[in-house]
């Protein structure tokens, strides 16, 4: 009973806060926590990125190349840290969300575990701090999204246009969301699990880029604000909608 007080408590709390995070699109997350001696060890700065990228985020390292929009602009976007706070006996984390001028925008409830095993322990007391983020039920509030959609394309607003379908296309849609990790002269676009589902590659119109699906090529080609990977299959134009966040 007391704990379910202290969590309603904690959550009140923090609901103050997400407007503030809400105004926010892009989150930066460490390539190395400073409590850890190795990039990414124990995966746990991975784990960071996919769960933003899972709440919404548009996610980056601050390692990874990003758009010049978004790299000369701190004040657009919200940064991650990971504290440890355990011992011996018990791993406890807890993750803040700052934004460009260090004031804390999200706190969240610590992560507790006491496995041995190091990786176990880390990657379960980090588990156990996401659902005090969740409960805030982030969404971005954006006021311009096509202002949103051209930074993370790298494309400037006048080159949005919208395209008709294409004619005699077989259309398939999945409700599936994928994310876009930057590599070079593209993206790979990945699941939740995480596995890369396609490969995309920048082409001289910002609104296509070249696509590769594990043995398929086609494009990927934007259309009246939704992206479709278009491709042919047994002399038949396929065009499957995917959702994708960059």
């Amino acid at each position: 009973m007391k704990r379910n007080f202290l969590l309603i408590a904690f959550f009140a709390l923090n609901f103050s806060f997400a407007q503030g995070i809400n105004d926010y699109q892009y989150a930066i997350v460490p390539a190395t926590f400073s409590f850890l001696k190795e990039k990414d060890q124990y995966r746990l700065n991975t784990l960071a990125k996919l769960f933003l990228e899972k709440q919404g985020f548009v996610t980056y390292f601050d390692t990874d190349p990003m758009p010049e929009e978004i790299l000369n602009n701190n004040c657009a976007k919200v940064y991650l840290d990971l504290q440890s706070k355990g011992n011996f006996i018990n791993t406890k984390l807890q993750f803040t969300i700052k934004d460009c001028k260090g004031t804390v925008l999200f706190t969240s409830e610590e992560g507790r575990s006491k496995e041995k095993d190091y990786y176990a322990a880390y990657t379960e007391a980090f588990r156990a701090t996401f659902p005090s983020f969740e409960a805030i039920h982030y969404k971005y509030s954006a006021k311009a999204a096509d202002v949103s959609a051209a930074v993370a394309t790298n494309a400037p607003v006048s080159s949005v246009t919208a395209v008709a379908p294409s004619a005699g296309a077989v259309t398939v849609a999945s409700d599936e969301i994928l994310f876009a990790q930057p590599i070079a002269n593209g993206f790979q676009l990945i699941d939740s699990s995480p596995k890369v589902i396609l490969k995309i590659y920048k082409s001289s119109n910002a609104n296509t880029f070249i696509a590769v699906k594990g043995n398929l090529q086609g494009i990927l080609i934007q259309k009246d604000a939704q992206w479709f990977f278009e491709y042919y299959q047994n002399a038949v134009l396929m065009s499957e909608k995917i959702g994708i966040r960059f």
